[in-house]
């Protein structure tokens, strides 16, 4: 087998929200595939990073009281821990705010405008008139232009997948302040994707088999038909205020985020490179302070970062992505790095989004879920890998989490509850579960050895051996990320392991001591199909899968070692139980918790632009209300007098409230996880002040503050404008 090159990448989580279940399909995902190749023997890279930049990022940090870089420092932690509890392991893991993917992005821009094919033009944009900015695309919104869908962003529709320019939107409006945007002029700076050389470079590349054929035909409906130029030139600037790359010959112009973001792939490979080379340095002071990259195996063998990216490279470039960003990943990057002497991937791998339950994550229903949330509560990440593998066939159509869930609870005879005990515990664990006893009690751990006394167990005979056309059709299905389809194979072995125990009972055997070598035998064999799949499942399981290794006391497992069995008299160790049943009392657990996180505070949808936005939960309008009905609500602006942690309360704030009245009020509000009390304190927000009383089990709630959020973890509590003061009425 001739070993393979392989870069891999996976789309940059966003620095302004936490990780949550959605996201984990495509890094679990990614993770799946690369440790089955590294394992087939492979030289694989994985690298990843945080898209870091952007108006949001800007906003948010203004709004803590923080700079920009001590914000994505603290993201970057809690992504990197998020994914390391998933035992999603990157080769490196870095930050777009880093000067190596400031060089590339700026390297490539300059070979673009080399090659003619940066256009300066004088545009009208929109202005915020009340914030005084200029508006990034993902900060406007209105109805597409395309399929007339409300509430669309500025530069694509998520609802038909159509990019267009944010003057085209109908009705706009400010998501930053709400106010109607006026049109104002500014230098803006434009790859010329309609250049002819683009058009027919994407044509040819869309249709070369890098994409998956829905995909391809997706290129086709925006690419349109020959001689048609559908393509509009896209706007790669962005105005000051702004938080990002300034463009190096425009003062007061910045990169937009959608052009260095995917350059961080680039970045963070670099840095990989670099670490490689550096191996005497001291990588452990990447993780303390305002670190922003870190490497899982930093002082391993050197690695060339142009024998990857240099045009007609013959190593294999990855990009694991949503179908929501394809747009980006199959028409803007290829184009830039063709155009500017860089390589483009070898194939785009786009996935589908998460359902749960068949809908999409709902925050009221307690199924927009983060990652934190469910290491907490469910604690075993193995089990979701497992899930989530069983339903991936490598296609861009949607999986569903079916938790279960009915008003009686949690049903554990359907979906995730039911498929992880079937599968890894009543049909996985329990081989090893029902023969390990046998060998450490009877044979001091020892494994069969000399002349077999039931001749017809020959380890490469019958139907339990892992013959070789099995293990090549599981190597097929993981090699196109079909993981379902190789599961099934897994399983349907696993099914034949277990008929084998079934149907030489050792526990019947253990009875009779005359039997003790047959038995011996039998538990060996067992023991050595119960390691085969062990080896098919490693790239799901890997923890389960070390855990395996120290019980059998054997080396890690790769790929070459399937169908080969222990040696003769090889010694195991005890035996101890390698998982444990689910629980669905851990599921219910886990949304009621979430359930509970939106009852203190009233949510608002928020304006989060995300490189990886596909898991949206997009919370419907609600139902149409009479100004009567609102007129009853007593909105007040309030000032946060006193804010302090609460015992024992994981997600709740105690605040002291004034609203002008004689004494202040106490409400318990669901911002723990966004605000420091230190810096709540004399702050101004808005609150509901005729809500009914609610006692809680940490004291009594008297009213509401307003937050707002979107469908990233993430709290925004509103402040009055300038000049408000407490009491006063908001209409």
């Amino acid at each position: 087998m001739t070993t393979r090159n392989i870069l891999v990448t996976s789309a940059l989580p966003y620095a302004n929200g936490s990780i949550h279940l959605g996201h984990l399909v495509e890094y679990i995902q990614t993770d799946i595939w690369v440790r089955f190749q590294k394992m087939r023997g492979h030289n694989v890279h994985y690298v990843c990073a945080d898209d870091t930049h952007g108006t949001p990022i800007m906003l948010r940090a203004q709004t803590e009281g923080i700079t920009p870089e001590q914000l994505i420092a603290r993201v970057w932690h809690e992504h990197f821990n998020d994914f390391s509890a998933f035992h999603v392991e990157f080769d490196h893991y870095g930050s777009t705010n880093s000067n190596e993917t400031r060089e590339y992005a700026e390297d490539i821009y300059k070979k673009l405008k080399s090659a003619g094919l940066i256009e300066v033009r004088s545009i009208e944009q929109y202005y915020d008139p009340v914030k005084s900015m200029f508006l990034p695309d993902r900060f406007i919104k209105g109805e597409c232009p395309k399929c007339h869908a409300k509430d669309q962003y500025g530069d694509n529709c998520e609802v038909c997948g159509a990019a267009y320019a944010p003057t085209e939107l109908i009705n706009p409006y400010s998501a930053v302040s709400g106010a109607k945007p006026e049109m104002r002029h500014s230098d803006h700076y434009f790859f010329k994707l309609s250049d002819k050389r683009c058009q027919e470079f994407l044509r040819e590349w869309t249709r070369s088999g890098t994409l998956q054929q829905e995909a391809a035909n997706k290129m086709q409906e925006w690419l349109g038909t020959e001689g048609e130029n559908k393509l509009t030139d896209w706007d790669i600037s962005r105005d000051a205020p702004y938080f990002g790359f300034e463009i190096p010959d425009a003062p007061g112009k910045y990169f937009y985020v959608w052009l260095d973001a995917p350059v961080g792939y680039m970045g963070s490979f670099k840095q990989l490179c670099n670490s490689r080379i550096e191996t005497a340095g001291d990588f452990s002071a990447q993780l303390s302070g305002d670190a922003t990259s870190c490497c899982a195996k930093d002082r391993g063998s050197r690695v060339d970062f142009d024998e990857y990216w240099k045009q007609g490279s013959n190593t294999e470039l990855y990009h694991f992505i949503g179908k929501d960003i394809l747009y980006f990943h199959a028409l803007f990057w290829p184009a830039m790095l063709e155009h500017s002497g860089f390589r483009t991937p070898t194939r785009l791998f786009a996935h589908g989004f998460l359902t749960v339950n068949g809908e999409k994550m709902s925050k009221s229903r307690g199924t927009f879920i983060t990652a934190r949330s469910y290491v907490e509560h469910v604690k075993n990440t193995e089990y979701l890998r497992y899930y989530y593998a069983s339903l991936l066939n490598g296609t861009m159509g949607d999986i569903d989490l079916n938790l279960g869930l009915t008003e009686k609870g949690v049903d554990q005879k359907e979906g995730f509850v039911a498929k992880v005990n079937s599968d890894l515990i009543g049909k996985y664990i329990n081989i090893a579960s029902r023969c390990a006893g046998f060998i450490n009690k009877r044979f001091g751990g020892l494994l069969f050895e000399g002349e077999p006394v039931l001749p017809e167990l020959q380890m490469q005979s019958g139907y339990y051996y892992l013959s070789k056309p099995i293990q090549e059709r599981i190597v097929d299905a993981y090699e196109n990320r079909d993981y379902s389809r190789a599961l099934r194979e897994i399983m349907a072995y696993a099914d034949q392991v277990n008929q084998f125990v079934d149907e030489y009972k050792p526990w019947i055997m253990a009875k009779d001591a005359s039997k003790d070598k047959e038995l011996q035998q039998v538990c060996t064999m067992a023991l050595n199909m119960f390691r085969w799949l062990t080896i098919l499942l490693k790239p799901v399981l890997p923890t389960l899968a070390k855990n395996v290794e120290e019980f059998l006391s054997i080396p890690p497992l790769e790929w070459k070692d399937a169908g080969v069995p222990l040696p003769a008299g090889h010694k195991i160790n005890e035996y101890k139980h390698l998982m444990t049943r689910l629980d669905p009392k851990l599921i219910e657990a886990m949304v009621a918790a979430n359930k509970e996180s939106l009852q203190p505070t009233t949510q608002v949808q928020s304006e989060q632009r995300h490189a990886v936005h596909q898991q949206h939960a997009i919370t419907p309008l609600s139902d149409t209300i009479s100004i009567e009905d609102f007129s009853k609500i007593d909105l007040r602006v309030a000032r946060i007098v006193n804010a302090e942690h609460v015992e024992g309360a994981e997600k709740l704030l105690k605040l002291t409230i004034d609203i002008g009245e004689e004494k202040p009020r106490t409400v318990f509000a669901g911002i723990k996880s966004a605000y420091d009390p230190e810096k709540l304190k004399g702050r101004m927000t808005a609150m509901v002040a005729n809500l009914a009383p609610r006692k809680m089990k940490f004291g009594l709630s008297e009213g509401m503050v307003l937050a707002a959020s979107g469908s990233e973890s993430g709290l925004y509590i509103l402040s009055p404008d300038e000049g408000a003061k407490p009491g006063m009425r908001i209409k």
